[in-house]
C-alpha cells in the first residue's frame, strides 16, 4: 500500500453531470414523497383523534348521561335554579364537521325532551362597526344524532347546562 498524494488517488464516487442531475431528481422525488407522507399522518392523526374523542363523548353521554343529568340537577337546586320539567344530557353535534363536541342538559315537557336526540351546534360570525366580531353559536334540541342527513327541531325544548368533557 503505498502513500498517494490526495490528487492522486480515485475519488471514492465518481458521477457525471447526467448522474448528478438523475440523482438529484431521485431526491426532490423522495423528499417530496417523504413530506407528503408526513403531511397525510398528521391529518390522518388528526382525524384520528377527532373520531377517538368524539367516541369517547358519545360512550360517556351513553353510560353516564343519567349520573351527568342528576349532577346537573343537583348543581342547579343548589344554587335555587331547578326546573318542573324534564331534563336529559345528549350530545352536542357539529354540523360542520358532523362530529360529537361535547355535551349538553335540555329541558323541556317529558315528551319533548323524549324525542331529543342531541343538540345541533350552529356556528356563525358577526362584525359591527365598533367590535371587530362576534362568533355566535346557536343550540337547536334535534330529533337525531346524524343531523348532516337532516334534522327537525324539538320545539319546547332548551338548552339549561352545557357539558364541557377534557379528553
Amino acid at each position: 500500500m503505498g502513500s498517494r498524494s490526495l490528487s492522486e488517488r480515485e475519488p471514492f464516487l465518481s458521477l457525471n453531470a447526467d448522474e448528478v442531475n438523475a440523482m438529484s431528481r431521485t431526491m426532490r422525488i423522495a423528499l417530496l414523497t417523504g413530506t407528503l407522507c408526513t403531511m397525510t399522518g398528521v391529518v390522518a392523526g388528526a382525524q384520528l383523534g377527532s373520531i377517538v374523542r368524539g367516541g369517547v363523548v358519545v360512550v360517556a353521554v351513553d353510560r353516564f348521561g343519567r349520573d351527568i343529568n342528576r349532577f346537573v340537577n343537583d348543581l342547579m337546586g343548589q344554587r335555587g335554579a331547578t326546573s318542573r320539567h324534564a331534563t336529559k344530557v345528549v350530545p352536542i353535534l357539529s354540523i360542520g364537521d358532523s362530529g360529537y363536541i361535547g355535551a349538553v342538559q335540555v329541558v323541556g315537557p317529558q315528551q319533548a325532551v323524549d324525542r331529543v336526540r342531541g343538540v345541533a351546534q350552529l356556528e356563525g360570525r358577526f362584525r359591527l362597526p365598533v367590535i371587530e366580531r362576534f362568533r355566535i353559536r346557536g343550540l337547536v334540541p334535534v330529533d337525531t344524532n346524524a343531523p348532516h342527513r337532516g334534522f327537525s327541531r324539538v320545539e319546547g325544548v332548551g338548552v339549561s347546562a352545557i357539558i364541557d368533557l377534557k379528553l
